[in-house]
């Protein structure tokens, strides 16, 4: 017998039901992409924004169970019970879906950036996420995302519906966006990462909970809404920079909180 057939003796037929379960709950993040992307061909027939606040949300809803079905892997031990399913390589699917190619589509379609470098604008974005997912090393040990995550779904978010910036302000900070992507910087894990969770947790949620009230509320935009959510960007790039720069010298000392 196989040691992986060794592995599955004494899980019972509920248990392997609970197991693959959450691969499904993980592949629903497919259904969320093609409907986000239903949503932005009903704006570019209609020029109607609020097909665009319907694909930003069906983003957030594969974002929500990107979050969570790590949750629910390590509950009901999916590794251990069907080792002949690989939840990571469904997540990397979705994730490449709704992280990547949809908010380079709704960036493109949008009107983001300027019409003489919208094609070059997508097509780094895309390019440098797809050579980013082959890097060894995405995510270390101590579960930071080292150089830039992809997650061209938030950019695209604040972009749109939370800042005001010009069409080639745009276009530059997706540039910088490309660039980080290699620059070895520690970006928070905020579940899984040891140092601030709490904190990272709680911000993250409430980032989720102000960022939905945007959407909710769009085309008005709130500016103590926007502020807020713009501030939790801010925080978790001050935690990168101090995790990056600061936390090794803090660790010594025995001062990390």
């Amino acid at each position: 017998m196989k040691e992986n057939d060794h592995r599955q003796v004494g899980y019972s037929a509920v248990e392997k039901a609970l197991a693959f379960s959450v691969h499904v709950f993980t592949s629903l993040g497919v259904i969320a992409a093609i409907l986000a992307i239903i949503a932005i061909s009903d704006y570019n027939a209609s020029e109607d924004v609020l097909f665009l606040r319907k694909s930003m949300f069906w983003l957030f809803i594969a974002f929500v169970i990107d979050g969570i079905d790590g949750t629910f892997a390590r509950k009901f031990k999916t590794q251990e019970v069907l080792p002949g399913w690989d939840g990571k390589s469904i997540d990397y699917v979705v994730d490449f879906a709704t992280y990547a190619i949809i908010p380079a589509f709704f960036i493109y379609e949008s009107g983001l950036l300027p019409e003489e470098v919208r094609w070059f604008g997508i097509f780094s974005v895309l390019l440098v996420s797809a050579l980013y997912y082959g890097k060894n090393g995405m995510v270390s040990p101590e579960k930071y995302f080292i150089g830039f995550p992809v997650m061209w779904n938030m950019v695209a978010f604040m972009m749109y519906f939370v800042t005001d910036f010009s069409e080639w302000t745009n276009f530059f900070f997706i540039m910088l966006f490309c660039v980080l992507h290699f620059v070895p910087i520690k970006y928070p894990y905020p579940s899984q990462m040891q140092y601030f969770q709490k904190l990272n947790i709680v911000a993250s949620i409430l980032f989720l909970v102000v960022n939905i009230a945007i959407l909710y509320l769009f085309p008005q935009k709130i500016v103590w809404l926007g502020a807020i959510s713009f501030g939790i960007v801010l925080y978790f790039g001050a935690i990168s920079l101090y995790m990056t720069y600061l936390s090794d010298k803090k660790r010594k000392e025995g001062n990390l909180g």
